[in-house]
């Protein structure tokens, strides 16, 4: 019988029923499974990582799904088998992440951080700040959760802009290639970041780029750390001509003694763009979608290529 393993107990409670011919397992990747010549499904756990338990998964000979939580991919694929597919967590976290990504714009625009020291010390300073509306918004990165940032900051009145790794018409929006970033970026206010971190987009947002966005411009990171290069953005900072939002850095933990924890104009968070509780109920959803999948023998859901 084809076992499924789940990351933890919660998500086979809250499954419901199961397909004829198919068993749910909780397996948590941190020591060998002990059937593991029946799995045809694994789940990795949230935030999955650690050399040692990638060996874990490649004992599994009948492995035919690899399934990621999250929306990003690259620190999975030199470490999938080559017997099994891979498929990451795309529509898991786009509310999530989208929500995210215009808290910060908001955060930051409107010095609620500010205020809210100011409240701590009993400072009433009713001063003018910036809005959101009407400013001139570049989102980098135009997959699933690329299209619904761009859709939540005109909701908020926003002239938008999308990027992407090619040119093309989708969704009634003329997609830019990241060929023409340095361009757009001269009338960008919010740099709005959510690409995939790969070879091409590793760090694309370097000192040139910083260097083209006008005085006061927003830096939005809700991708990968290593999208920016840090050390080009601390300088920025420390001028204090621009201003950044990041929910994710590089290096990731941020260390102690590292000058984004001081760096003026900056609102930090620590990589909780998917981390809310809409993450179990819709990691659920997709978890009985590919199950169901490999009951009735169709091709698996979010299927990356290696």
């Amino acid at each position: 019988m084809p076992i499924v393993t789940l990351p933890f107990a919660e998500l086979v409670d809250r499954f419901g029923p199961v397909p004829d011919g198919i068993e749910l397992d909780v397996w948590d990747v941190e020591s060998p499974y002990d059937r593991p010549d029946q799995v045809a499904i694994t789940f990795l756990p949230f935030y999955f990582g650690g050399r040692h338990r990638w060996q874990f998964v490649h004992d599994l000979p009948a492995l035919e799904l690899l399934q990621l939580p999250s929306a990003g991919y690259e620190h999975a694929v030199p470490h999938v088998p080559g017997h099994a597919q891979l498929a990451n967590g795309r529509g898991i976290h786009d509310d999530e992440t989208a929500e995210l990504a215009v808290g910060l714009a908001l955060t930051s625009l409107r010095e609620l951080g500010e205020f809210q020291a100011d409240r701590a010390n009993g400072v009433w300073d009713a001063r003018t700040t910036r809005s959101l509306a009407d400013r001139r918004v570049t989102v980098v990165g135009y997959g699933a959760i690329g299209s619904v940032i761009a859709t939540r900051f005109e909701a908020f009145r926003t002239d938008v802009t999308v990027v992407a790794r090619t040119a093309r018409e989708q969704d009634g929006r003329h997609v830019h290639a990241f060929g023409e970033l340095p361009e757009l970026a001269a009338t960008t206010d919010v740099l709005v970041l959510i690409a995939p971190l790969t070879d091409e987009t590793e760090r694309l947002v370097d000192a040139e780029l910083l260097a083209a966005l006008p005085d006061g411009a927003l830096v939005v990171n809700v991708a990968r750390g290593k999208v920016v290069d840090t050390d080009a953005l601390v300088a920025e900072l420390q001028s204090e001509r621009l201003f950044a939002a990041l929910d994710v850095t590089d290096p990731e933990p941020l260390p102690a003694g590292h000058p984004l924890w001081t760096t003026p104009n900056t609102v930090l968070t620590p990589h909780v763009g998917g981390n809310t509780d809409l993450s179990v109920p819709r990691s659920v959803e997709l978890m009985r979608r590919q199950v169901a999948a490999l009951a009735e023998g169709r091709p698996f859901e979010n299927l990356i290529e290696r």
